[in-house]
């Protein structure tokens, strides 16, 4: 949460040829907004739907998908469930250093996009993203352009 996911998915989408998004968030808007292993279970069969919907459709080339995944049960579960033999799959996880994005959160927050609780939620899971099998993409000082330029020659 406040590394760039959704910004640096969109720049990717107009970038990339033929390109679909999907946000994970969208796929889990409730309110109110409960975590259970039954919606834990939902989110991910959406997720799955989606992905795969997409995979099997000609039009797209590239798909780009975004999601707080910090633990690599959760990226398991999703590229276990998906019809990926005829493409390449590449994982990426987004960091950023504690004060980068303490800064970013407490501005979502004083422009009213996020609620303060996230703050230390986000802050304690950035070491987990380095036990993760994915390429990690550093975001600190850069532009959303940058990071998704970086991205786009992997």
């Amino acid at each position: 949460m406040g590394v760039g996911k959704t910004a640096v998915s969109l720049q990717l989408k107009k970038e990339l040829p033929d390109s679909v998004f999907l946000d994970g968030d969208w796929c889990w808007d409730a309110d109110p907004f409960r975590v259970t292993e039954e919606t834990k279970a939902m989110v991910l069969r959406n997720i799955c739907f989606l992905l795969n919907s997409f995979l099997h459709c000609s039009a797209y080339e590239n798909i780009i998908f975004c999601w707080v995944m910090h633990e690599q049960s959760i990226i398991d579960e999703i590229t276990k469930s998906l019809d990926t033999g005829n493409c390449r799959v590449i994982k990426i996880s987004l960091t950023v250093d504690e004060k980068n994005l303490r800064q970013r959160l407490l501005s979502d927050v004083a422009r009213g996009v996020r609620t303060g609780d996230v703050i230390e939620r986000s802050i304690g899971r950035i070491g987990m993203y380095q036990a993760l099998d994915t390429i990690k993409v550093d975001t600190e000082d850069k532009t959303i352009a940058e990071i998704a330029e970086e991205i786009r020659l992997l």
